[in-house]
C-alpha cells in the first residue's frame, strides 16, 4: 500500500500539470447568414428599434441597401476610407447630426465597417454590418484608425455590431483578385488566434475550421469565381477567423500590418497577404503546435511554406515594394514596431523584425 500510496500523488501530480487552463469569453452578437439575407434588414432594424438609420455603402450597395432596409435610412454617407482617417468619420458624424440618425448600416468592406464602428464609439448608437468581403472587422470589438499618418487600435464592446448580415449573394461579383487578399487577410486572423496569449480551445478549433475553409474555397473561386458553393465556405471560413480575432487578441503579424499600411498608405488586404507567411516564418520556432495545425489544416508539410505556396497559387501579391511602400520606409517601420510591440510568443528582435520586412519588401519567400 505505502508503494501505490507513494506512486499515486505523482501521477496525479503529473495529469494535472497536463489540464488546460484558459479564459473563454463569447462576444455577443446576432449573425444572420445564408444566401439573400439581405432582404432581412428592414427587419433586423425594426428588432433594434431603428427608424433613421445612416447608411454607410458605396454606390455600387447603396441602391440594394435603401431598398433592403424598407423607408429606414434617413441618410446616405458614401466617402469610407481605407484604415478609417479620424476626418472621414468626423464628415460622417456630421451627416449623421444633421440627420438626427438613430442607427448604423454599413454595406460594403473593411472601410464601410470600419466607419460603422468608429461612429459606434462615438455615440453608441446599434450597428448593422453587411460584409461583402472576407476581411472580418464586423465580429470583433477592434477598431483601427488613423490620424496624422499613425494607425492606432482600440478595443471596447461599444464597437461591436449588434447584428451582422452574411449574405452570400453580394460575395459574388466580388474581383477573384480582392476575394485572394481579403481571404487571406480573414486566414491571418486564425493563424494569430492559434498562437495568441489569450488563445483557447474553442477558439483553436474554429481557427482551424476557418484555415480549412478558406484554404479549400480560395483556390475554386479563383477558377470559377461565380461558384456560390466556394463563396460560401470562404464567407464561413472568413466569419470564424473574425470571431477567433475579436476573441484572442492580435501579436506580430498585425503590429506590423497596422505599422505598414497606417504609415505608409498601403492597402489593408493586400499588406496582411504579404506579411502573412514572413509573420509565420518568425513565430513557427517558438509556436510549434499552432504551426502544425496551421500545416495540417492546409494540408502542407509546414505552416509558413504553405502559406507562401497558397498566396503564389492564388496569384497574390508577394511584395510591399509592389504595393508602394519605400525601401528608405523599413527602419522607420522597424521603429515603430518595437516602440509599442503586442505581446508574441517569440520575443522582438530589431534585426530579426528588420529582416522579416526587408524580405517582405522585395518579395523573396519567407525565411
Amino acid at each position: 500500500m505505502a508503494g501505490a500510496g507513494g506512486a499515486w500523488p505523482r501521477a496525479m501530480k503529473e495529469k494535472a500539470t497536463s489540464m488546460l487552463s484558459f479564459v473563454y469569453t463569447g462576444l455577443p452578437a446576432r449573425v444572420v447568414f445564408g444566401s439573400g439575407t439581405l432582404a432581412q434588414l428592414g427587419a433586423e432594424l425594426e428588432r433594434l428599434g431603428c427608424k433613421r438609420a445612416l447608411l454607410l455603402a458605396s454606390r455600387r450597395h447603396r441602391a440594394a441597401g435603401e431598398a433592403a432596409a424598407s423607408g429606414l435610412v434617413a441618410a446616405v454617407f458614401e466617402d469610407a476610407a481605407m484604415h478609417t482617417p479620424v476626418d472621414v468619420t468626423e464628415r460622417a458624424l456630421a451627416v449623421l447630426r444633421d440627420r438626427q440618425a438613430d442607427g448604423i448600416v454599413a454595406i460594403g468592406g473593411g472601410s464601410a465597417v470600419g466607419l460603422a464602428k468608429a461612429i459606434a464609439l462615438r455615440t453608441d448608437l446599434p450597428q448593422i454590418v453587411v460584409p461583402t468581403t472576407y476581411a472580418g472587422s464586423e465580429m470583433t470589438p477592434i477598431l483601427g484608425q488613423t490620424e496624422q499618418g499613425i494607425k492606432s487600435t482600440l478595443r471596447s464592446p461599444k464597437v461591436l455590431p449588434e447584428v451582422v448580415i452574411y449574405d452570400v449573394d453580394l460575395t459574388l461579383g466580388l474581383p477573384p483578385a480582392l476575394s485572394v487578399t481579403s481571404g487571406l487577410n480573414a486566414m491571418a486572423h486564425a493563424v494569430e488566434a492559434l498562437y495568441a496569449e489569450a488563445r483557447n480551445p474553442v477558439t483553436s478549433l474554429m481557427a482551424e475550421e476557418g484555415i480549412r475553409a478558406l484554404g479549400r474555397a480560395l483556390p475554386r473561386i479563383v477558377a470559377r469565381p461565380a461558384d456560390a458553393e466556394a463563396r460560401s465556405d470562404a464567407l464561413y471560413g472568413a466569419w470564424l477567423c473574425a470571431v477567433c480575432l475579436g476573441t484572442v487578441g492580435m501579436a506580430l503579424h498585425h503590429k506590423l500590418c497596422h505599422v505598414l499600411g497606417g504609415t505608409f498608405g498601403l492597402p489593408h488586404a493586400e499588406t496582411h497577404s504579404v506579411i502573412l507567411p514572413h509573420a509565420m516564418a518568425y513565430n513557427e520556432p517558438a509556436a510549434p503546435e499552432a504551426a502544425a495545425r496551421i500545416a495540417g489544416a492546409l494540408g502542407t508539410e509546414g505552416a509558413a511554406r504553405g502559406l507562401h505556396d497558397l498566396a503564389v497559387r492564388l496569384g497574390a501579391p508577394l511584395s510591399l515594394k509592389d504595393l508602394g511602400m519605400p525601401e528608405d520606409g523599413i527602419d522607420r517601420a522597424v521603429a515603430l514596431v518595437m516602440k509599442d510591440s503586442y505581446w508574441n510568443p517569440r520575443p522582438m528582435d530589431g534585426q530579426a523584425i528588420r529582416d522579416l520586412i526587408g524580405r517582405a519588401w522585395a518579395g523573396l519567400p519567407p525565411a
